[in-house]
């Protein structure tokens, strides 16, 4: 069904406003792949975070104009369909990873993070980044290990100067 300009310009303002606040994007040949794929693909989308949407190329190219993902319009050439992560970098990534592990059709074509570009190989790259909820983990005990050594270092300090206390007492209730 073809568009009408109307119709191509709500197209090319939705993608824009998802384009604008996006953290990363995936550009994927997807000929060949089954209504189903397609379907289960995109169910999985909207739980994950990630916008998925089949559109014509130009469209896409008008609609990435002005954001950080317009170094990818010249790399868009042939059927495209696109995952913008929106709630976190690596979501688009592990969500193309994941079916294309099953699907010999669906193929990435450039990935974009940050306002650079970068080739189809850089798939596992985003996928591997981490959750948000694994960030703020690994940030918490980044600033709790500080903490940790401090109370390390008083203890010992504690356990030197009080001498022999503390080792005796343990030998007793051994």
């Amino acid at each position: 069904m073809a568009l009408n300009l109307s119709q191509k310009q709500e197209v090319v303002a939705e993608l824009s406003g998802v384009a604008g606040s996006a953290h990363s994007l995936i550009a994927a040949e997807y000929a060949g792949t089954t209504v189903e794929q397609l379907t289960a693909m995109r169910k999985k989308a909207r739980e994950t975070g990630v916008y998925l949407r089949v559109v014509k190329n130009t469209l896409a190219s008008r609609a990435v104009t002005g954001t950080e993902f317009e170094c990818v319009q010249d790399s868009l050439v042939g059927p495209l369909l696109y995952a913008f992560s929106t709630e976190e970098p690596g979501a688009a990534g592990r969500l193309i990873k994941e079916f294309a592990k099953s699907n010999d059709k669906l193929k990435p074509k450039v990935v974009a993070v940050g306002g650079q570009a970068y080739p189809a190989s850089h798939v596992d790259v985003l996928a591997s980044l981490p959750t948000r909820e694994q960030a703020l983990a690994m940030l918490a005990r980044v600033l709790a290990e500080p903490a940790a050594m401090f109370a390390r270092a008083v203890k010992a300090v504690a356990d030197k100067q009080g001498g022999g206390e503390t080792a005796p007492a343990a030998a007793e209730t051994a």
